[in-house]
């Protein structure tokens, strides 16, 4: 079984599925950081350097085991040469005409 029918099968389950589902941003957030450093050519090696830090945090960061401020993903983002910002949104379903 290839890992993706093991993670099809998985959330075939809902209670799987819907704690796989609370944690996408998450996984979002280190796949964005991964893909701003294989954009920029770096290693983690590399980008440890530019940080003054060492590659074992850069890892760490970029598997999610670690909660990073918001001034270290900034400077995460320096390092491959990007800017990072925040979008927000409602949780909250607008009616129109609703009160």
């Amino acid at each position: 079984m290839s890992i993706q029918q093991l993670k099809d099968k998985a959330l075939a389950n809902q209670a799987v599925k819907a704690e796989y589902d609370l944690l996408e941003p998450e996984f979002a957030l280190i796949d964005t950081l991964v893909t701003m450093r294989n954009k920029a050519g770096m290693t983690q090696d590399q980008v440890a350097q530019k940080l003054g830090t060492q590659k074992s945090n850069i890892s760490r960061l970029e598997r999610g085991s670690t909660n990073p401020s918001w001034k270290t993903l900034q400077n995460y983002a320096h390092a491959c040469g990007f800017e990072i910002s925040m979008k927000l949104k409602s949780l909250k379903h607008h009616v129109s005409g609703a009160h």
